[in-house]
């Protein structure tokens, strides 16, 4: 039988009540025997999950969104306990890349029938201790959005929050100089916005950035924008998606890297905040590794193994 620790965020979870006795049931349904433990504040997921270790659990259930996800993710790396991802939140980005349903009982449902998937994380370490990330580190305009977009509003406004800010902020984009140290090398470049990938779908929409940039496959890419204003911004994205990053180095607005350990600096003027899948977690600079087949999550059929 497959001992299971639900995990829930009743700040992030849609329908939290209700939400919870579903998911329970329809585990406890399939054979599963289920314990459930609910967050109160930040950092309790991550506190949960490391005490979970040694108490004999299969697999931890995140029920939330993205952050709720990292830090149960950030209590079980590396102890080969699993993952599974019930999408409750804003974003549920990871969830997305993994290929998983996005309603709440198909997710629940389809933890039944899952198998156990090795998956690489980053690391940015921190003063306070590491902090982990299965789908991007950023700084730039989106670490700024995020920044500047409040709890209420993500939790009325869930994805719509984000995109109704950036509508609003679009002409105030400007590009600043970054210093991008990848494996070694340094690469003087001018962004907008600057990401450090581990998955290569992001939303709205899910729409691939890359081809083979998947979870599993050994790298951090690097992807940097270059804009000022809107409509150099709109120029950044459509090279992006329509060049599906064919080659490393510099394009017209969009600059792609590949490596296993990734600096990034701002030397000119103050320190921009930098998010860890989608939560504020400090300003720059930071330093992000790759820690291969650190994460081990419940995937099913639809999610094909790289193994980079």
């Amino acid at each position: 039988m497959t001992r299971a620790l639900l995990i829930t965020n009743p700040f992030a979870a849609r329908a939290h009540a209700r939400a919870v006795t579903a998911i329970r049931d329809i585990l406890q349904g399939g054979g599963w025997s289920v314990e459930v433990r609910s967050t109160a504040g930040p950092g309790d997921a991550r506190r949960i999950a490391e005490e979970s270790r040694g108490m004999g659990f299969d697999v931890l259930v995140s029920h939330g969104g993205d952050g709720t996800a990292m830090q149960v993710a950030a209590g079980i790396a590396g102890t080969g306990i699993a993952l599974g991802l019930v999408p409750g939140g804003t974003g549920n980005v990871l969830a997305g890349n993994l290929r998983l349903p996005r309603s709440m009982a198909s997710a629940a449902r389809a933890l039944l029938k899952a198998r156990s998937q090795p998956i690489d994380l980053g690391v940015v370490k921190r003063p306070d201790g590491p902090h982990y990330f299965a789908v991007a580190a950023g700084t730039g305009f989106d670490a700024q959005l995020m920044a500047d977009t409040s709890l209420q509003q993500k939790r009325r406004w869930k994805l719509g929050a984000y995109l109704v800010r950036a509508a609003l902020t679009l002409s105030s984009v400007r590009s600043a100089p970054h210093r991008v140290t990848v494996d070694g090398t340094v690469h003087e470049i001018r962004a907008a916005m600057l990401l450090v990938l581990n998955c290569g779908k992001l939303p709205p929409g899910f729409l691939t950035l890359r081809s083979n940039l998947v979870p599993d496959d050994g790298w951090l890419d690097v992807v940097a924008l270059d804009a000022d204003g809107a409509l150099q911004s709109a120029s950044a994205v459509i090279e992006l998606l329509v060049g599906n990053g064919k080659a490393d180095g510099q394009g017209r607005r969009v600059w792609w890297a590949r490596g296993r350990t990734v600096r990034v600096e701002v030397p000119v003027g103050a320190p921009r905040p930098v998010q860890l899948d989608g939560e504020v977690t400090g300003d720059t600079p930071f330093e992000a590794q790759l820690l291969p087949r650190a994460l081990t999550v419940l995937v099913g059929s639809a999610f094909k193994a790289h193994h980079g």
